[in-house]
Parts: C-alpha cells; sequence; structure tokens
C-alpha cells in the first residue's frame, strides 16, 4: 500500500456538537489522537486536508447553523491553504464542489477519517469509490454510536462501526489502521 504525494485527508464533521452527551455511548475512544496524528502528518508533508464541517437543516440538531455546536474543535481548527467543504446532507460530495476541487488538483487518492462511521464516514466514502477516486476508510481514525438497526434491536457502537466498515471495505474503499496509512 502506497500513500501518494498528494493524497487528500478527509476529516469529516469534527465540530464541537459531536461531544454532546445526548448522541449516546461511542465507540474508539483513542480515535481523535489518531485523526490529529493523521493531520499532523497530512501538515508535516504538506500534503492538502479538507476539513468537512456539516450545516443541519434541523433546529433540534447539534449542527445547527448559529450557535456553537457547528463550530469546529479547537484542535481541529482548519489550518492555512486547507479545504472547507460544508455539506447540507451526510455525503461530503453532494453539492459541494469537492469533487471539482479534487479533480482540478489532480487527487486521485482519499483518505477518510471522521464521525460518524455509519453516517458521513460511509456516505462519503461510497460516492468517492463510485467517483473511481482510490478511496481509504481510516477505521481507528473514525468512531460512532450505539445504534438500533431498522427492527428495533439495539447494537453497540463497536457492532455499528464494525458493520458500517464492513459495508464498505472491498467494494467502495479500503479500510485501513492509522498505522499502515502513517507507515505507507
Amino acid at each position: 500500500m502506497h500513500v501518494q504525494a498528494n493524497a487528500a485527508l478527509i476529516l469529516i464533521d469534527q465540530q464541537q456538537g459531536i461531544l454532546h452527551p445526548r448522541l449516546g455511548p461511542r465507540n474508539n475512544p483513542e480515535a481523535e489522537a489518531r485523526m490529529l496524528e493523521l493531520l499532523q502528518h497530512w501538515r508535516r508533508t504538506a500534503r492538502p486536508v479538507a476539513h468537512v464541517q456539516h450545516l443541519s437543516h434541523s433546529p433540534e440538531s447539534v449542527f445547527w447553523p448559529g450557535q456553537s455546536g457547528v463550530e469546529f474543535q479547537q484542535r481541529f481548527l482548519p489550518g492555512e491553504g486547507e479545504r472547507l467543504v460544508q455539506k447540507r446532507v451526510p455525503d461530503a460530495f453532494s453539492a459541494t464542489g469537492l469533487e471539482d476541487w479534487l479533480r482540478q488538483a489532480g487527487i486521485e487518492q482519499l483518505v477518510i477519517v471522521g464521525v460518524a462511521t455509519h453516517n458521513s464516514v460511509e456516505a462519503t466514502a461510497r460516492t468517492a469509490g463510485n467517483l473511481g477516486f482510490d478511496t481509504w476508510v481510516v477505521e481507528d481514525a473514525c468512531y460512532t454510536f450505539d445504534k438500533a438497526d431498522y427492527f428495533g434491536v439495539p447494537h453497540s457502537a463497536q457492532e455499528v462501526h464494525a458493520m458500517s466498515l464492513g459495508n464498505l471495505h472491498g467494494e467502495y474503499a479500503t479500510v485501513v489502521s492509522s498505522g499502515v496509512v502513517l507507515g505507507a
């Protein structure tokens, strides 16, 4: 496995609202540390970074514009020259200009991290794969929350995370660990 010199790091929804207790139990307590390691590596190696910010349609959302939850966490503030992608739906490619920016920059490889694994991460990775990007999802730099399935059966955040990664791996993306990415 090889990380291209211009591979883009796509950092999804690292906003203050994602830390709200009402979202419930989550998995991967070290995910933010892995995200920050990757972000620092991308900055050191002058690779492109895109910070994805969700702007909700719902006033009940932790990402409703005009309140603190929509703002980036301090440790994940976009740096100078890094791309800001604002989305209104889980998929970071939908009506955002992300694909145009990547194509114009000649970027063919994406490394996706962030939240929530089963929602915005999975939606974005599916589209990236469908668009033909060499898409990597970093399993230990993503996390999600407990969720009931369609039939009302509750699943732990780790189970939801594992199923989402299983949906992606081999079809839309390659699922890897941060150690693999940093060593590649």
